[in-house]
């Protein structure tokens, strides 16, 4: 026998609509001591903010404006990595020697033109994540001189997938210091160790 339901009744969607997306509580008072984990932007719980090659610079600009971010994923036309474009990769020198060399205007600079390629990104494992503490990260971090550290994992098919991001502002902010003093206290504890 069929059972009957109740239909509810559908509205119009509202011009200027979002959508939801997740957001990651990060722990509140870590120290450089604490486990690496406690300080990663971990993409199961956060939507990562991502652009393709061909959008212009300003775009991309506008778009880690509007989300708060500081580093976008590239993907290609495929969703794979194609490189990661940072605030210091539009605000820095790059577009002014990309300018110099090509022409043009600044509207005419594409996202590809600036980004770090996939080829020469590094990464870090989650396995040896799982196994640092906060303080690693930051030293690891400021000798490769980079915001932004991609940790990936890796697949049964031997494919690596991004699973969460190191940021360097991110990291202070829960360490409650600033970048410099951030810096200061890894270094100090570095060098009592030694």
């Amino acid at each position: 026998m069929a059972r009957e339901f109740e239909m509810i009744k559908p509205s119009n969607l509202k011009a200027g609509s979002s959508f939801a997306r997740p957001t990651q509580v990060f722990p509140n008072n870590v120290n450089i001591n604490d486990p690496a984990i406690n300080v990663l932007t971990d993409l199961s719980k956060v939507s990562m903010v991502v652009t393709r090659p061909n959008i212009t610079m300003d775009t991309a600009n506008a778009k880690m404006i509007r989300y708060g971010v500081r580093m976008l994923l590239v993907l290609d036309s495929n969703d794979n990595i194609a490189g990661v474009l940072t605030a210091s990769d539009i605000l820095g020198e790059k577009p002014i020697r990309f300018l110099q060399n090509m022409g043009g205007t600044h509207a005419d600079i594409l996202v590809r033109d600036l980004m770090k390629p996939q080829r020469e990104l590094e990464v870090y494992t989650i396995d040896d994540v799982k196994s640092a503490n906060v303080g690693q990260i930051v030293a690891s971090l400021k000798a490769a001189g980079r915001q932004h550290g991609l940790v990936i994992a890796e697949g049964n098919d031997g494919k690596q997938i991004v699973c969460g991001i190191f940021s360097v502002t991110q990291i202070a902010r829960q360490l409650r210091l600033g970048l410099n003093e951030m810096f200061a206290e890894v270094e100090s504890v570095v060098s009592l160790s030694n």
